[in-house]
This record gives structure tokens, C-alpha cells and sequence, in this order.
């Protein structure tokens, strides 16, 4: 029997022991509550940008790293 799975679909795979069947939906149940909880809970601030800082460019190009100062190898 070959069933199809969502692609974000949890996967739970026993390594040890033998549980019963009330046992793993206990377990399911309680991570996908936990699992709820965490992602109402992990929403990121929208950063405000001014219409100032949308608009401005930059004064000049970063400055390079790999040239010593004064373009003097030794």
C-alpha cells in the first residue's frame, strides 16, 4: 500500500521502544500544540524605514579591504 505524503508533511519515525497507538497521538497532539503555540507566537517586527532612508543612496563605495592602506605592499 503505497500512500502519499504532503511535502511538509511531519515525519515521525519510532527508534526505540514499542508504543501504542494512544501513545503516538498523545505525542502528535502535543507537539502540534506546541508547535501552534511557537509560530503565533514568533512574529518579526516590520523594520519602519522613513521615506528618508528608502531614498537616500550612498555617499561612496564601501571601501576595499584587500588594498593595504596607501596601495603600499611593503
Amino acid at each position: 500500500m503505497t500512500e502519499q505524503q504532503q511535502p511538509d508533511a511531519p515525519i515521525v519515525e519510532v527508534v526505540r521502544g514499542n508504543p501504542t497507538d494512544e501513545e503516538l497521538a498523545a505525542l502528535v497532539a502535543l507537539v502540534s500544540e506546541a508547535y501552534t503555540t511557537e509560530v503565533a507566537g514568533a512574529v518579526a517586527e516590520e523594520k519602519h524605514i522613513s521615506a528618508w532612508m528608502s531614498t537616500r543612496r550612498p555617499m561612496r563605495a564601501p571601501l576595499r579591504r584587500d588594498i593595504p592602506w596607501g596601495r603600499f605592499s611593503g
